[in-house]
């Protein structure tokens, strides 16, 4: 009982500091939550956890709290350079984060998976394929069920299976996953880090406290620092890697292990994902026939390239999930038809050019939307592009500007905080007004 009796507060009342505050007040903390949003929503959540026994404070309240505290625990949506941090970082309060405080009280193993893209998948699919091979886990993290919420299980476990970000790896101390992986880097996050160099260091924290009894399954092509670790490598563009893709065929170490056509995981970036899952099963001593058969019926994870239905021979396809420029490329790579694209959302400091020539060659005309709008046309001037007020609008649009054997992708390539509370609403949002659309009559004979 780490913290039983001690002084603390949690800064934060999202799902993350929520399962924070209970945890600690569970293990008999006096526990303060300060969260600068002062809303209906968060004056009702504040009322429930002051029921429970948590002091709660909103708004200027939270952002000028005199308190002196012997701990604080920072939620990761919250950027540090916020008042409400900076309140407590000039008193000189020690500091850790969620996923820090959680693993403190983890009492199995951890496995840690990284990356600005496909963490969600390969997260996801290692759960399926390690509980296929009779291992008890249990995934959670930025995967949606906070770590400080599915650590109370940890005794149960044979190992915790996290999907981490940056946010989260900027605040750990002692965090150490037995098994870390690294499945790529690209620019993301701009609107708080001021350099991708930033945003790269905070990611390296995942290999911090490893060892050289430890495991790490890295992509070939990533440039890493020398690490302590076992190195497991993939790539479905390099050959030289442990696990490697040939055409459809995936091998591990010139042995065919399976043919990615026969999954639900099409696309190299699924690739990428599938020889993630088995690095860490192979890294974790499993037998890989074993990890293979558990792949065959694993279904890609809801909002990144979700089937949402055909209409009038044009298949409509919910991206939601990619929040930035590199997720948003490999879902046009791994479309087969011309595309009509519906992109943009949140301003998050970076340019759409990188994307430029790409969309020129595999999207007919795009539908933008959010506060990126203007800027994307800006950088597009070579592809037809078409500005829509919102969701909807973009939605009917893309409806009347598809054609027969077109597909309509909606990967908006950034965040969706301008017009939405976070990427699962938005790609809800689309489905329904994807599902609600009536047959368009220039496609009817």
């Amino acid at each position: 009982m780490i913290y039983s009796g001690k002084k603390l507060v949690v800064l934060g009342l999202g799902h993350s500091g929520e399962a924070a505050a209970t945890l600690l007040l569970e293990e008999g903390a006096h526990v303060t939550i300060c969260e600068s949003l002062d809303t209906a929503t968060t004056r009702e959540k504040a009322g429930d956890m002051e029921s429970r026994g948590i002091r709660v404070l909103l708004g200027s309240a939270a952002d000028e709290d005199p308190s002196l505290y012997e701990l604080a625990v920072l939620s990761p949506g919250i950027d540090p350079s916020v008042q409400l941090v900076q309140n407590v970082v000039e008193k000189k309060i020690p500091m850790i984060g969620e996923l820090e405080l959680a693993f403190q009280e983890c009492t199995c193993p951890v496995v840690a998976i990284t990356g600005t893209n496909g963490k969600t998948t390969t997260t996801e699919l290692t759960e399926k394929i390690l509980t296929g091979c009779g291992i008890r886990t249990l995934a959670c993290g930025n995967i949606g069920l906070p770590f400080a919420k599915a650590v109370r299980q940890s005794h149960q476990l044979d190992l915790m299976l996290l999907e981490v970000s940056s946010f989260q790896l900027e605040t750990i101390r002692t965090f150490h996953p037995k098994v870390a992986a690294w499945l790529n880097l690209s620019p993301n996050h701009l609107d708080r880090y001021s350099t991708m160099e930033e945003y790269r260091a905070a990611k390296l924290r995942i290999f911090e406290n490893q060892t050289a009894d430890d495991v790490t399954v890295v992509n070939a092509l990533a440039d890493l620092p020398p690490l302590p670790t076992k190195r497991i490598t993939f790539s479905a563009t390099h050959e030289d890697a442990d696990f490697t893709l040939r055409g459809q065929e995936i091998f591990f170490q010139g042995r065919r292990l399976l043919n990615q056509s026969d999954t639900l995981l099409p696309g190299i970036h699924n690739a990428e994902n599938i020889m993630a899952a088995l690095g860490i099963g192979l890294g974790l001593n499993l037998d890989l026939d074993g990890l293979v058969q558990a792949i065959a019926n694993h279904a890609p994870p809801a909002h990144r390239c979700e089937f949402v239905r055909d209409l009038d021979g044009v298949r409509w396809i919910n991206d939601s999930k990619a929040t930035n420029l590199d997720a948003m490329e490999k879902a046009i790579i791994s479309q087969e038809r011309t595309i009509i694209l519906i992109a943009g959302g949140k301003d998050k400091g970076g340019g759409f050019e990188k994307n430029a020539n790409l969309v020129r060659g595999k999207v007919r005309a795009a539908v933008l939307i959010g506060e990126m709008k203007e800027r994307i046309a800006c950088s597009w001037k070579n592809t037809e592009c078409h500005t829509a007020a919102s969701l909807e609008e973009a939605v009917n649009q893309a409806h009347l500007l598809a054609e027969v054997g077109d597909v309509v992708l909606f990967s908006p390539g950034t965040s969706s905080y301008d017009m939405f509370r976070n990427y699962v609403e938005r790609g809800n949002i689309f489905k329904t007004l994807v599902k609600n659309l009536k047959n368009n009559p220039s496609h009817t004979p």
